[in-house]
């Protein structure tokens, strides 16, 4: 049965009414094996007990993933800044990936407002679109390098979604495009030594398609779950991995996109150009790479070391 706690919160706790015959093990065995369950996409967010946490809580409110949101939001808005006058080539619309980084940058915070609000399965339903922008942004500037030759000034399947008169290829084909892409390889090769994409991918359309009860229940900022921090801390990390994906690969196809001002700065203003400065990352990149990308994946931070021009330290 459903309880109300001290503070007014619906609770979900259990009162057991056993039939006769029927011990209180074996009943709650019935409850907590079922409907009474979180089950993560190897079957184990724990059973739902006193230690419940509300979204008030501090441990809640408190809890990294708003920082690390705010982050990503800061990277995407100004890698939209800085790209937003370079072109980009084989398309009628020269600095579309500086559009849609903005686009990305409010799916981030998007998803950290709706975190806020304690709606976590709504916010798996938004990292689903996440991953499509992923994919997206990936797939239509690998595309772009692919088909863009000397008489190939504009690649129509590319323009043409951009122009609103053409689609693009289905998620798994734009993912199986990049995976076998040879100019990719290095990054990929990392990136697919485990299922973590494959896994973060289903747990958001379990998300998205309601394949759990206890999905729904994490849209619901009145109860109380004991699971809701563990969850929490499970989106934390495939946000993460997912940012990390968009990332290296970004890094390897439009180094030139993480340029520092300087150089340019520098011929603007009639300065001769320091040495070199034209592959100076910007600050908010090295920022990023050493905070983000090489703590969290030291495997891919130093791939992208050796196949970079850029200088990261």
């Amino acid at each position: 049965m459903l309880k109300v706690n001290a503070y007014g919160k619906r609770d979900i706790r259990f009162e057991l009414y056993c039939a006769p015959g029927v011990s209180a093990e074996s009943a709650d065995r019935r409850i907590h094996g079922c409907d009474t369950r979180l089950a993560r996409q190897d079957g184990d967010y724990g059973s739902w007990g006193a230690r419940g946490v509300e979204v008030q809580d501090d441990r809640y409110t408190d809890h990294g993933v708003f920082i690390e949101l705010e982050r990503y939001a800061a990277f995407y808005e100004s890698l939209s800044f800085s790209t937003l006058f370079l072109c980009s080539a084989g398309a009628t619309i020269p600095n579309f990936d500086s559009y849609f980084y903005s686009s990305v940058q409010g799916t981030t915070e998007s998803i950290h407002d709706v975190l806020k609000n304690g709606r976590i399965n709504d916010a798996y339903a938004l990292l689903r679109k996440y991953h499509d922008s992923v994919i997206i942004n990936v797939y239509s500037d690998l595309y772009l390098q692919d088909h863009l030759g000397d008489e190939a000034l504009v690649v129509a399947a590319i323009d043409n979604w951009l122009k609103g008169t053409g689609q693009l290829p289905r998620f798994h084909s734009m993912l199986e495009y990049i995976y076998c892409s040879d100019k990719v390889a290095a990054i990929t090769g990392l990136l697919r030594s485990d299922n973590r994409y494959k896994d973060i991918r289903d747990r958001c359309n379990s998300h998205v398609h309601y394949n759990l009860f206890a999905n729904a229940l994490l849209n619901d900022s009145n109860l109380v779950l004991d699971t809701r921090l563990e969850v929490l801390d499970a989106f934390l990390s495939d946000l993460a991995d997912l940012f990390i994906f968009h990332f290296a690969y970004m890094f390897l196809l439009n180094g030139h996109y993480m340029a520092s001002s300087d150089y340019m700065g520098s011929l603007e203003c009639g300065i001769e150009p320091e040495a070199d400065s034209q592959h100076w990352v910007a600050p908010f990149v090295q920022e990023t790479f050493d905070g983000i990308v090489a703590v969290r994946r030291p495997d891919v931070a130093e791939a992208i070391r050796q196949r970079t021009c850029m200088r990261l330290e």
